[in-house]
């Protein structure tokens, strides 16, 4: 090698040709050192640990259309407004083949794009698909930051799977973690012998996952990351980036005990140089790519994660982690006992408008036992499904985007497991085919209406009716778009039919029920407010008038006056259901009921 500058830059030149496989070899003392490039484009297939030298600069892509659609209304100053209900997805399990093997890109695009577009999700994340070791790691141990996964085709595959799946209209997001990489000998572990990329002193180890923490105090450190958040913005097209574990880097306590950190210069336990390195990381991304969402998986409270002002990390989402504690804490209590529980679901409304918060139902959410969405709720076969039914509603008429892991949509009972694809055999049983379709159509309904999603940053958009409902276990308020138009949502909690409940309405006009997740298709029991519900005087819960309607235990009823519609006659009501949509991986097909 030949020295090109006094502060330890070096260059050597080597012929090679594309599809050639190398590492580099570094002396260091009397041990012998073979790494793989750091910024490669592509690797060996695993186990094997080699880069490949490979071409990705001649690719003709194909979506220039929704490339203008995402600069056109998912920029910095409109993203949200805009519906975002995300696919969370681990492309190794999602599907696979009869004998095991993984699916490529391709076939992955071929499946994935009618699926998600039937169930009515706008974007899908993919849990990191930067070449990766070690599978049960999930991709979060990456050597291979420059380089999608091999696992399922090569870097041109990937973007072709990219590119079709922005002409089908449906946005990509990848799981990034600058925060820790592993120890593989090939990877960026002690690169050059010795720490290059992590920390020199205690700081370099992650004890709680056996990594090493990069260091971003280090300019190549913070540019090789930086570097790398660009690469997939440009040359790949992704939409999104979600960060993961940033409070891991935020603080100098994190997973260490006392006598384990240094604290900071002011005495406290901030990592400077993480701060630094979030705000010229997001800076440097809303800079070049304002269309472009930075996604903050940030499981603290540390004040002001989204947006710049105030000293803000600039990050355009926060993934709402106590909104998901509390709530699935709540949904699989007792009912009996869900009254002296009452603010779990109540006080994630004190902060919803602290952040731009995303709401997520992850992956983290169904494994290390503590088993399947589906299964953590409470009660017998028939109420689990009731309640998921509602607590779904729940979710997609609270404040914030929102994120769901795959395999909660169909009522996977086990927890997921890495090594197989998800249990798309249950389809072959109604209930779940049912409850299935209840979230392809309750995504639907979502996207439709802007109540949900127009004003999801301020109190414009909710508005309490009752929150102290407590002894009844039931919850209602109104969700409102930029044109005055509401939504009303009743969720009742408990295993308990109420008949003639009364709830304030502010206006004078009929209410219909739009959804109730007690119908019949959905699995429900079938007890649905048909017709009009006419609102009476006097009013109650502070608005001018209200009325009678029934709620069907463990369930969730949307109501509106503002989408008038003739009452249908039970026969026409018959007529209506008879058929219902099974949705499947592979099509829509109409069964008979």
């Amino acid at each position: 090698m030949k020295k090109v500058t006094e502060n330890g830059i070096w260059e050597a030149y080597a012929e090679a040709n594309y599809g050639d496989m190398y590492k580099f070899r570094f002396f260091s003392g009397d041990k012998t050192i073979d790494k793989a490039d750091p910024y490669a484009f592509y690797c060996e297939r695993p186990p094997g640990t080699a880069s490949i030298i490979y071409d990705i600069d001649n690719y003709q892509w194909g979506d220039e259309g929704w490339m203008a659609y995402r600069a056109g209304y998912m920029n910095r100053q409109n993203y949200f407004s805009r519906p975002l209900n995300i696919y969370e997805l681990h492309a190794e399990s999602w599907r696979r083949h009869v004998d095991g093997s993984y699916y490529s890109y391709r076939e992955l695009a071929d499946e994935l794009i009618p699926y998600v577009k039937q169930m009515g999700y706008t974007h899908v994340e993919l849990l990191p698909i930067m070449e990766y070791p070690y599978s049960p790691s999930w991709g979060y141990q990456i050597c291979g930051y420059f380089a999608p996964t091999s696992r399922f085709g090569t870097p041109r595959d990937f973007m072709e799977f990219v590119d079709l799946m922005h002409q089908a209209g449906v946005g990509v997001i990848l799981d990034w973690v600058p925060a820790h990489f592993p120890k593989d000998a090939h990877g960026l572990f002690e690169f050059d012998g010795q720490p290059l990329y992590e920390y020199p002193d205690a700081k370099r180890e992650h004890n709680g996952w056996g990594t090493r923490q990069f260091d971003v105090s280090r300019p190549e450190v913070e540019s090789f990351l930086i570097s790398n958040a660009v690469f997939w913005a440009s040359k790949y097209h992704i939409d999104g980036l979600r960060v993961d574990a940033v409070a891991s880097m935020l603080y100098l306590d994190y997973d260490r005990g006392p006598g384990e950190w240094t604290p900071n210069i002011y005495g406290d336990n901030r990592c400077l140089e993480a701060i630094t390195f979030f705000k010229k990381l997001n800076g440097h991304m809303a800079g070049q790519f304002p269309d472009l969402l930075m996604i903050a998986e940030e499981s603290s409270a540390w004040p002001y994660v989204t947006g710049f002002d105030n000293g803000g990390l600039g990050f355009s989402l926060k993934w709402n982690m106590g909104w998901m504690h509390d709530s699935l804490g709540y949904i699989g209590i007792d009912p009996y006992f869900r009254k002296y529980h009452h603010n779990k679901l109540t006080f994630a409304l004190t902060y919803a408008f602290s952040e731009k918060f995303l709401l997520p139902v992850s992956h983290d959410e169904v494994v290390h036992g503590k088993k399947s969405l589906l299964d953590r709720m409470w009660g017998d076969y028939d109420q689990k499904f009731a309640t998921a039914r509602a607590f779904a509603v729940y979710m997609m008429t609270h404040p914030g985007k929102k994120l769901t892991f795959m395999g909660n949509e169909i009522g996977q009972f086990r927890e997921w497991d890495y090594t197989r694809e998800i249990e798309w055999f249950l389809l072959d049983y109604e209930s779940h085919a049912r409850y299935q379709l209840f979230h392809a159509e309750l995504n639907h309904f979502y996207l439709e209406h802007p109540e949900l999603w127009e004003n999801d940053d301020s109190w414009e958009g909710f508005r309490w009716i009752d929150p102290d409902n407590s002894d009844e276990s039931i919850y209602s308020y109104r969700r409102t778009d930029k044109n005055g138009r509401e939504l009303v949502v009743i969720l009742n909690f408990t295993p308990v039919l109420r008949r003639d409940f009364m709830l304030g309405v502010p206006q004078k006009r009929p209410y219909f029920e739009l959804m109730s997740s007690d119908d019949t298709k959905y699995g429900g029991t079938g007890i649905l407010n048909e017709g009009r519900l006419m609102p009476e005087e006097p009013g109650m819960h502070g608005l001018p008038f209200r009325i009678s309607l029934t709620l069907p235990p463990l369930s969730a009823v949307i109501l509106s006056a503002d989408y008038p519609m003739e009452c249908e006659s039970g026969e026409k009501k018959a007529q209506k259901t008879k058929k219902r949509t099974v949705i499947t991986p592979l099509k829509l097909r109409f069964e008979d009921d």
